[in-house]
């Protein structure tokens, strides 16, 4: 009851100041974000309190005062916040890849590759298939031809595959968890996203060549390479800058960790090159070169410093979800989500029992794949440049299942670490596995 007094207050406030920041816009969006953290974080401790995930508070609260509900936080706003959290997209990168020791690579990787080959393969034809049987059903499909209706269900599918590195980061800081379950849903999470972009810029190739897109130029093989590779040297060099600085200095490491994610995004960004990945690379450079513990330390004074991140990401997201679209989609995305999580299900079993894992991440980790978060939103957005007319619908169905799989899988992802008893606090389940 404090916490709902609380949320009121606030709502109050924020309506009665707005006025005041109506004359600027920065100062509109500087008011809107001071009180969508505050809502957010007070929205997570209640969905704390209902014994679920605090991120899901967070993206709920971001769904009630963005735009689709009571407004107290305008689209523009969110819009000019989006470099807010384009450094919070980068911060949890740098700390996804510190999660990874080169160790558990060399022995567990893989065990990774060989689990998100089959999820990956297997969910990939299934959702293209379920989208090609159900194109009579599609407003925007059901007049086109078998070409166009192959082709807009190869890119729907390369891209409803994609995971979320951010919840799972967010999850695996908010619970503690280290334990097998957690640190294979990351290792596969980590490697899906490289691959993942990969084939979705090869099946844009190739959909280009049957169908011209109206944009003409774009992706091709060499773009995509140096998307990748590029992606990688960056990450390497940006991770050895902070390797000589820990070495040498090693002070306010909260605060190089932030210059790191924004400096590593705005030269990603100036390079032409996947942000995530470099981040991811940096993160993972600077804990496994850095000698000792000075990497280990970075990280966890980002970890202790993570939840002010994790609640403007997940709020920011929540303010983004549009609602009503959702609502008129509903009768698609049901089935595409049941589906696309049987698919991942499936696959996972599959590739757990082929890599010898153990029964607790055979049963568990696919609850881990089911968000989905940045990386897809902006494989929509590539969609619906190329293709304004079709692919600007088919981003829209895309960014609905989006934001039903970011409220899902949360709870399914926490269900799974308590279930594994890898959430701290949380007695061990009979065939857990101690990390």
């Amino acid at each position: 009851m404090r916490r709902s007094i609380i949320l009121l207050l606030l709502l109050g406030v924020t309506e009665l100041l707005r006025p005041l920041g109506s004359a600027g816009y920065g100062a509109e969006a500087l008011l809107s974000l001071g009180f969508l953290i505050l809502a957010a974080y007070t929205v997570g401790e209640i969905a704390e309190a209902m014994h679920g995930p605090k991120i899901v508070g967070y993206l709920v609260a971001g769904v009630i005062f963005g735009p689709s509900v009571l407004s107290s936080v305008s689209a523009e706003a969110i819009d000019r916040l989006t470099p807010v959290s384009d450094v919070a997209v980068a911060l949890i990168a740098f700390l996804a890849g510190a999660e990874l020791r080169w160790s558990e690579v060399k022995r567990r990787g893989i065990v990774f590759l060989k689990i998100m080959t089959v999820e990956l393969l297997l969910s990939f034809v299934v959702l293209a298939s379920l989208v090609y049987l159900m194109a009579p059903l599609v407003p925007f499909l059901r007049d086109s031809s078998n070409v166009e209706v192959v082709a807009f269900s190869l890119l729907f599918a390369s891209i409803a595959i994609v995971h979320s590195p951010a919840v799972t980061m967010a999850l695996l800081a908010e619970t503690g968890a280290r334990g097998p379950v957690a640190r294979t849903t990351l290792g596969v999470v980590l490697l899906t996203d490289v691959f993942v972009v990969v084939l979705f810029s090869l099946v844009l190739l190739g959909v280009r060549a049957v169908i011209p897109s109206a944009t003409g130029g774009g992706l091709s093989l060499s773009g995509v390479t140096w998307d990748i590779g590029g992606a990688l040297l960056v990450g390497v060099l940006l991770g050895l800058g902070v390797v000589i600085y820990l070495r040498f200095l090693g002070q306010e490491l909260f605060l190089v960790a932030v210059l790191v994610a924004f400096l590593g995004a705005e030269v990603a960004r100036l390079a032409h090159v996947e942000t995530l990945l470099t981040l991811v690379t940096a993160g993972f450079v600077t804990e496994n070169v850095s000698r000792e513990g000075r990497g280990e330390a970075l990280r966890h004074a980002m970890e202790r410093s993570a939840a002010p991140v994790f609640v403007v990401f997940f709020a920011l997201a929540g303010g983004r979800i549009v609602l009503g679209d959702m609502v008129a989609l509903f009768p698609l995305l049901v089935p595409v989500a049941l589906v696309r999580a049987a698919a991942i299900w499936a696959g996972c079993r599959i590739g757990a029992s082929w890599a010898g894992a153990h029964e607790v991440e055979r049963q568990s980790v696919w609850m881990g794949l089911i968000s989905q978060a940045g990386v897809a939103i902006g494989l929509a957005e590539l969609v619906a440049q190329a293709y304004p007319e079709n692919g600007a619908r088919l981003r829209t169905l895309l960014l609905s299942l989006i934001a039903l799989n970011q409220l899902i899988g949360p709870i399914l992802f926490r269900r799974a670490l308590s279930r594994a008893g890898e959430v701290e606090g949380v007695h061990l389940a009979p065939n857990a596995v101690r990390p």
